[in-house]
């Protein structure tokens, strides 16, 4: 294992992706468990996600979905990746993070986004509008204004039980988002899996415009992507065919698909089309043996400097799933019980 690799946190998103025949109440009780095991294997955080109209989609209250992660965990950090805080009012945002931070203290992370609803149907049941993703330097500075007591929106509002309280608060970058964290002194979360240069110059533009600030003193960037790992090339390869399937489903027919079997998937006849997106899906995410993993993170981590690694894989087999992430935890060194 290199250097790198064992300076660098390792982490976990998880977005409760259904699965064919089981439900999204069975996605969140997976969530949990998932959250557990985790937790076992000594990863630093466990994220999950706010997806809103999306069927195969089950975590769509991440603040609800984070304390009982938190309630059924004991060490590890909880977190969003994340609240879409132009779906939200940030003085309900801090009110909900004041109290996870108050029943969790020193275990909560406020991760943020900037995302809206990304159909019209959904963005008008929100009450929004595309336009408000351009308010979100705005809302977050209000919502911070809500814990350090000092924000100028509502000045004789506050936010209780946050206010005086501090989770570590986090920018998901989405189009302006990296210069939104670097200017906000927050660290930064962003893709890796795609489009390498253009995330590259972010992070860079981020470091060079980063201010310090009381949330953060230097700059902080998280890697977040696919890591799939396997005894063999080909089984990792498997590993991604249930999201990528159903990636390329969602773009042919409109609709998000449950998770399928791969032999199921890899059955199926497909267009010209969805073969082509299908193929496209699978490019892009760091998978293999552990060597060959090592060998890709060392090179993204190398390139990019981050700091954390926010390991966001989905796949049909849990048991698949899990034993990616105890081999992950593996190779890069973690020191969890192993127990998972």
């Amino acid at each position: 294992m290199s250097s790198l690799i064992a300076q660098t946190r390792f982490s976990v998103l998880d977005r409760s992706r259904t699965r064919e025949a089981h439900g999204a109440p069975q996605a969140l009780r997976d969530t949990v468990d998932l959250a557990r095991r985790i937790e076992a294997l000594g990863y630093h955080r466990f994220w999950v996600s706010e997806h809103h109209s999306v069927p195969g989609v089950a975590g769509s209250a991440p603040t609800v979905l984070a304390a009982a992660v938190a309630a059924a965990t004991s060490t590890i950090r909880v977190g969003t990746g994340g609240v879409m805080l132009p779906n939200h009012q940030p003085l309900v945002v801090a009110e909900q993070f004041g109290v996870l931070e108050s029943l969790f203290p020193g275990r909560i992370d406020m991760g943020l986004g900037r995302s809206v609803g990304f159909t019209d149907g959904i963005r008008r049941a929100l009450g929004r509008d595309k336009k408000d993703a351009g308010d979100f330097a705005m809302r977050l500075s209000e919502l911070l204004g809500y814990f350090t007591g000092d924000q100028s929106a509502h000045p004789q509002v506050h936010a209780h039980p946050a206010e005086g309280l501090r989770p570590p608060a986090f920018v998901l970058a989405t189009g302006a988002g990296a210069q939104v964290a670097a200017a906000a002194g927050l660290p930064l979360v962003i893709a890796a899996a795609r489009g390498e240069d253009e995330m590259l110059r972010a992070v860079d533009g981020y470091r060079e415009a980063f201010r310090p600030s009381p949330w953060g003193e230097r700059p902080y960037v998280v890697l977040s992507g696919t890591v799939a790992v396997a005894g063999t090339s080909e089984e990792a390869g498997r590993l991604l065919v249930p999201e990528a399937w159903a990636s390329a489903y969602s773009r042919t027919h409109g609709s998000f698909p449950p998770l399928a079997p791969v032999d199921e998937i890899l059955a199926r006849p497909m267009s010209d089309r969805e073969r082509n997106l299908f193929d496209e899906a699978r490019r892009g995410h760091i998978h293999g043996t552990e060597d060959e993993v090592a060998d890709a993170l060392e090179k993204v981590l190398g390139r990019s400097g981050a700091d954390e690694y926010l390991v966001a894989t989905s796949t049909y087999d849990r048991g698949a799933l899990l034993d990616s992430y105890r081999r992950l935890a593996r190779l890069v060194g973690l020191t969890g019980t192993g127990a998972a």
